[in-house]
């Protein structure tokens, strides 16, 4: 692993965008287990997949990553409401569509 400063060739900054890329995967493997996990408790307490108040937090709580490390928080809010769109539409999926 090398820091940006260390990258001396494109090649260099490839393959640290490679790296990253794959545990950014890694990553969002895990997340969508925990998807999937919220998918079947909810189904046993009679919850819908889309909570507006919990979508809500999420993205605060993105916004304020974001701005704590210096990225622009409306950029990442649009980022992460697609994902978040995504695992709602993959809960809807174990549950069925909300109405």
């Amino acid at each position: 692993m090398k820091q940006p400063a260390e990258c001396e060739t494109m090649a260099d900054i490839r393959a640290e965008i490679d790296r990253l890329d794959e545990e950014l995967v890694a990553l969002f493997a895990e997340r969508v287990a925990y998807i999937d996990r919220a998918a079947e408790i909810k189904a046993g307490v009679g919850l819908p997949a889309r909570i507006n108040s919990r979508v809500e937090e999420v993205v605060a709580n993105v916004r304020r990553h974001a701005e704590a490390r210096g990225l622009p928080p409306e950029k990442l809010e649009k980022l992460w409401r697609k994902l978040i769109d995504w695992s709602i539409e993959r809960e809807e999926g174990h549950l069925g569509k909300d109405d």
